[in-house]
């Protein structure tokens, strides 16, 4: 499928304006929707990519600027130590009210939009995962896949800590759980948290652990495992179509 990855819009909240990436099928239509969270570097080279892997299987996907009441409009952290450490700075400089706020903005954009068949889903990885989960606690959010996110067992997210698995009780559409064994940022016993959670409220989700280290989708650096990623970009497809449906794109 033929996409568009050069458009963004720029989304208000009360926290700033956000400046938020649009990726979308260009054959006429209308697509689920899929709001999709970066890293802490936030839209780099491949977060565009995989978000364009994503729209290219017919979803409107919409990527946040995570820090954007901090940094201005278009800022891209680099894969370095500089970049990391203000990555992890910010993530709990900000307010955990400011995360939620955006996710609304960019759930309501693309329920607003004449391309989206206002079937809503989540998709993030790193902090990006724990965005997501956060993002799934929106009645409206029908799917949401996880890629080792990051915090949920230490409630480190936001200033202040947030309550992510207190919360975990709010929702209600599907979840997909995907953790590295290799993963230093989420420790067995850190994984096995969640995992009881979940159980604990009854949430409908589906647990898969790889062979795999922190950052393994990202298709830049030492630890991405493109066989792997291969394979979970598939289970996340057949995942959104099932919950999400498909497009009723006119040729």
């Amino acid at each position: 499928m033929i996409i568009v990855d050069n458009e963004h819009v720029e989304l208000s909240t009360k926290y700033g304006p956000m400046r938020t990436h649009i990726f979308r099928p260009v054959v006429p239509g209308k697509y689920p929707g899929i709001v999709f969270y970066s890293e802490i570097f936030q839209v780099t080279a491949p977060i565009r990519r995989m978000a364009a892997m994503l729209a290219g299987h017919g979803y409107v996907v919409a990527v946040p600027e995570i820090y954007h009441e901090f940094e201005p409009a278009g800022t891209v952290l680099q894969y370095d130590q500089a970049g990391s450490d203000r990555g992890n700075s910010l993530k709990t400089e900000k307010e955990l009210a400011s995360y939620d706020e955006d996710a609304r903005a960019v759930l309501d954009h693309l329920k607003s939009r004449a391309d989206c068949t206002g079937r809503l889903g989540a998709m993030g990885i790193c902090i990006g995962g724990h965005l997501a989960f956060r993002a799934a606690m929106n009645a409206d959010v029908r799917g949401t896949a996880c890629f080792y996110a990051t915090d949920i067992h230490t409630a480190g997210l936001g200033k202040g800590g947030d309550d992510s698995l207190a919360r975990a009780k709010d929702i209600r559409g599907e979840l997909v759980m995907v953790w590295g064994r290799q993963d230093p940022h989420i420790p067995l016993a850190g994984r096995m948290q969640v995992h009881a959670r979940l159980d604990d409220v009854e949430t409908r989700y589906s647990w898969h652990e790889v062979n795999g280290a922190h950052a393994f989708m990202r298709d830049e650096g030492p630890r991405y495992d493109a066989e792997l990623a291969l394979r979970l970009y598939g289970l996340v497809f057949d995942f959104f179509h099932r919950r999400l449906g498909a497009g009723d794109e006119v040729a």
